[in-house]
């Protein structure tokens, strides 16, 4: 789970946003090891960026963005599963 307190940003990965645009960020977070997939088998819609990980997720920004407006330190719902897997094409 992560707080809510503990996210700078989330990323989103819709049909707007190029793959490109996002690809030396996430190459380089990769190359860093700190890229986690919270799914291996979902479509990633989002990237919810900590000071110390991104986790790429299966749950579209504004679901993530409902979630933490429901306010607190509340957490996302979201975990990782450690495993770093090359990003879907």
């Amino acid at each position: 789970m992560i707080r809510i307190s503990q996210v700078v940003t989330i990323l989103d990965v819709g049909p707007r946003r190029s793959p490109s645009t996002l690809a030396p960020f996430l190459d380089s977070s990769r190359n860093q090891g700190r890229l986690e997939w919270i799914t291996t088998e979902e479509e990633i819609k989002s990237y919810v960026v900590t000071e110390t990980t991104i986790y790429a997720s299966p749950i579209s920004s504004l679901t993530l963005l409902k979630r933490a407006q429901l306010g607190g330190n509340r957490a996302l719902g979201i975990s990782g599963t450690k495993e770093v897997k090359k990003e879907q094409e």
